[in-house]
């Protein structure tokens, strides 16, 4: 089994700030409810699940391509994370996966067939599951 950590610390009452950090010491960013809900500068948890979700997916996906014998050139993934601020309790509501990848002789079908199962097997996204709604968009690169 292999254990990752990750560690915050919040100062002061819900208008203070704190700094959100990785075991690696590679991310140590500040955070805080301006810059999660009101878009001022800093990181927030919905950010760093998607930059997560991303990393993952996209690792995953192109040991898929790799094993089935595709040359990968290269793939690139956002997944973008809404958060509905409307009922009492802020939610995760959507995640949307998009995906671009240059692998040669590969078709958009079979891109697309890849592109699926990592949504469903990749580590992070099954984490994921519990999100109502996660879409995928894919595009091969030629």
């Amino acid at each position: 089994m292999i254990n990752q950590r990750g560690k915050a610390v919040w100062n002061g009452d819900i208008k203070g700030s704190g700094t959100i950090s990785t075991q690696s010491g590679v991310v140590e960013a500040p955070y805080s409810v301006g810059a999660r809900f009101e878009g001022q500068k800093g990181t927030n948890p919905e950010e760093l699940v998607g930059a997560a979700h991303a990393g993952c997916y996209t690792m995953f996906l192109t040991s898929q391509l790799t094993k089935a014998g595709h040359q990968v050139k290269q793939i690139r993934t956002e997944s973008k994370v809404t958060l509905d601020t409307s009922g009492d309790v802020p939610k995760v509501v959507k995640i949307a996966i998009t995906t671009e990848g240059e692998v040669e002789g590969l078709s958009q079908e079979e891109f697309q067939k890849q592109a699926e199962n990592a949504k469903e097997n990749c580590p992070i996204s099954q984490l994921l599951s519990a999100v109502p709604e996660m879409e995928l968009t894919s595009a091969t690169l030629k």
